[in-house]
């Protein structure tokens, strides 16, 4: 299948991407599935990524109570490196972006820019858990 085809929601990453020192965007379910990608990464690095952020979020959101409210909502994480960062933040429902930067990004300016994104593309950025199909028999 042409990636062009299956990546509708790219274009809207790339957006994520025009400030300075980002390197990547992925948009994926919360089982991992790539949803869309930036045109400055394959579609084969976009899906083992994703599905890699999967896990992070998972694990993420699991520790609230660790934060001290177990009702509250997991909205963001940041992971460090030497090289650079990965934000990763709540995108609709069961959807996520991640988007790497290098180690000399405006950290507030790309969370702030993330939220504005996520705002903007609402529903459209959403992805519904899967169900297993029903068969009539």
């Amino acid at each position: 299948m042409n990636d062009a085809v299956t990546n509708k929601l790219g274009w809207m990453l790339d957006d994520a991407l025009k400030m300075p020192e980002t390197r990547h965007a992925i948009l994926f379910s919360a089982d991992g599935l790539l949803m869309a990608h930036s045109e400055r990464i394959s579609r084969d690095d976009a899906d083992r990524h994703a599905a890699g952020m999967s896990g992070l979020q998972s694990l993420a959101r699991s520790t609230v109570e660790f934060c001290g409210a177990p009702e509250s909502p997991w909205r963001q994480t940041v992971t460090e490196f030497d090289d650079g960062y990965v934000f990763l933040v709540a995108a609709g429902v069961g959807a996520y972006l991640a988007v790497s930067t290098t180690e000399k990004v405006d950290m507030e300016a790309v969370s702030f820019r993330l939220q504005e994104l996520v705002q903007r593309l609402g529903k459209e950025m959403s992805s519904p858990p899967r169900r297993d199909g029903d068969t009539a028999a």
